[in-house]
């Protein structure tokens, strides 16, 4: 009897072995297939990010009929609201959502062009009832220095094709000590805003610990142009948000000699730019 079982467990191992090798070898054998086929003809794998926002736009009908993978994200506060806002960016509810905020729908071109590109930066808010003036970072003084000592500033808002806000945006932690906080109100007291069009915001860091959520700036950043660093492919909206590299606070103003912001031929006539982003 204990020989009879004996022979019989292994029989069963020898089957199980067989099945695992075999298996195996099919699946390797798949798996080369597929490799020919790519190589031969890489245009037929599907781009995920395509394929991604199809599935937000159309087939999601629930919380639970997410993707099962770890790469989907939600899509963006700012996607969100365009694609519940009119088409003029203004928020109000409707049943036909708009695309992503594109340089054709959310930018006025009527003040730009090759010899007439300006940019107008907001002079420093006023002081609070305190007497003490709003807080701004040494990096965004940086940003607004260099923009100002440059060919393409202008004093006149009314020349101006871009605007940059004197409102430091450039760390959106709660818990940092250059938290800029009521940001929202002060948007709204700026008097050429207009739900963000031709504006640029600077951003290097968002959201707070322990998320830190790349989309939690704390404020709607409407029509503007986001440039942001650590930016994912998910929230950046191509063709229109430009993704920067992350620079430490004592990252020098000027890079030349005296003058060389004013006198450099920028962008530079050059085929590749290289930058380096880092990580917190």
């Amino acid at each position: 009897m204990q020989a009879k079982k004996r022979y019989i467990l292994v029989i069963i191992c020898c089957a199980f072995l067989a099945y695992c090798y075999f298996g195996g070898y099919r699946l390797k054998w798949l798996q080369t297939v597929f490799r020919l086929r790519v190589r031969r003809n890489p245009d037929t794998l599907p781009c995920y990010h395509q394929l991604h926002y199809e599935y937000v736009e159309g087939e999601a009908s629930g919380p639970n009929d997410m993707p099962d993978d770890d790469l989907y994200a939600s899509p963006p506060s700012y996607e969100i609201h365009y694609r519940g806002s009119t088409g003029d960016g203004s928020g109000s509810s409707t049943h036909h959502p708009t695309k992503p905020c594109r340089m054709e729908t959310c930018f006025d071109f009527s003040k730009c062009g090759d010899k007439n590109f300006l940019v107008y930066v907001y002079p420093p808010e006023p002081l609070n009832s305190l007497g003490a003036p709003p807080p701004i970072s040494q990096n965004y003084q940086k940003i607004i220095s260099a923009i100002q000592e440059s060919r393409y500033y202008t004093t006149d808002p009314e020349r101006a094709c871009l605007f940059v806000l004197g409102i430091d945006t450039l760390d959106r932690d709660a818990l940092s000590e250059d938290f800029v906080r009521n940001v929202p109100s002060r948007l709204q007291r700026l008097p050429y805003w207009n739900n963000g069009r031709n504006h640029i915001i600077f951003n290097l860091y968002s959201g707070t610990w322990p998320d830190y959520n790349e989309n939690g700036l704390g404020f709607d950043t409407g029509q503007a142009i986001l440039a942001k660093a650590s930016m994912s492919i998910q929230s950046h909206r191509p063709g229109f948000d430009v993704s920067i590299p992350l620079f430490h606070k004592q990252f020098p103003l000027r890079g030349g000699n005296t003058g060389f912001v004013i006198s450099n031929n920028f962008p530079a006539n050059k085929k590749y730019l290289l930058a380096f982003k880092g990580k917190r």
